[in-house]
C-alpha cells in the first residue's frame, strides 16, 4: 500500500486528498513511531468501500464511516463529517454542505449557489461556522475490545460576498474567521490547521489515536 513497504496503521475514511494532507500535517510528530507519509493512508489506498452518509448529524456520519472502514480493513480508522452552518439558514447547508448544489463534491457550484442565496443578506447577519465531528473506530482484537470516540471542533466567522484566496477547499474562500481579515483560503496550511474546525476536532481526538496505535 506504500512505496517503501511500511505497513499502514491508520486509515482516514475519505477519498479527499486535501483532508488527507491536513490530517498528515496534524499528526506529524504527534504519535511516536508513526510515519505519517506512509502509514497514514486514505480509503482508496486501503481498498475500503465508500460509505453512505445516512446519518442526520455530523457525529452519526463520522462514526458510520470510521466504523465501516475499520471493519473492512482491520486497521484503526478515523473519519470526519464537517460542513458549513450558516446562521440565517438555520444551520444549513450543514450535513448537506458537500452536495448543496445537487452534485457531491462540486465545490465551485456549492459555493456559488450559497453566495446567490445570501446575496441580499446584510454583512451584520452573515455569521457562519465550519463545524466538524471527528470519529475514531478501533477494531476489536483477541485482547482489546472495539472502541469508538467522537470529538468536535468549530470555527466561527463571517461569510464574504465573493471568494478570496486559492488555498484550502470547499467553502474556505468565503469564510473569514472571527478576528481575522483574510478568508480561510488565504491562510497558510499552518495558520489554517491552528484554528480550523477539523484541526480542533482531530487535536481533541489525538489522545484516542495515540492510545489506539500503541
Amino acid at each position: 500500500m506504500s512505496s517503501d513497504g511500511a505497513r499502514p496503521r491508520l486509515v482516514l475514511a475519505t477519498h479527499n486528498k486535501g483532508k488527507l494532507r491536513e490530517l498528515r500535517e496534524l499528526l506529524r510528530g504527534q504519535v511516536p513511531g508513526l510515519d505519517v507519509d506512509t502509514q497514514v493512508i486514505d480509503a482508496s489506498a486501503a481498498g475500503a468501500p465508500d460509505v453512505a452518509e445516512t446519518g442526520v448529524t455530523f457525529a452519526e456520519n463520522s462514526l458510520l464511516k470510521a466504523r465501516a472502514v475499520a471493519e473492512a480493513t482491520g486497521l484503526v480508522a478515523i473519519a470526519d463529517d464537517s460542513g458549513l452552518a450558516v446562521d440565517v439558514l438555520g444551520g444549513a447547508p450543514g450535513i448537506f454542505s458537500a452536495r448543496w448544489a445537487g452534485r457531491h463534491g462540486d465545490d465551485a457550484a456549492n459555493l456559488q449557489l450559497l453566495l446567490a442565496q445570501l446575496a441580499d443578506v446584510p454583512d451584520e447577519h452573515r455569521g457562519a461556522a465550519f463545524v466538524c465531528a471527528a470519529a475514531l473506530a478501533s477494531p476489536a482484537s483477541d485482547s482489546v475490545p472495539a472502541n469508538e470516540v467522537v470529538q468536535y471542533g468549530q470555527l466561527e466567522g463571517t461569510l464574504l460576498r465573493e471568494p478570496r484566496g486559492d488555498g484550502g477547499f470547499g467553502y474556505d474562500p468565503i469564510l473569514q474567521p472571527k478576528g481575522m481579515d483574510r478568508s480561510c483560503a488565504e491562510l497558510s496550511a499552518e495558520e489554517k490547521n491552528a484554528i480550523s474546525h477539523r484541526g480542533q476536532a482531530f487535536r481533541a481526538l489525538l489522545p484516542a489515536i495515540v492510545e489506539a496505535l500503541k
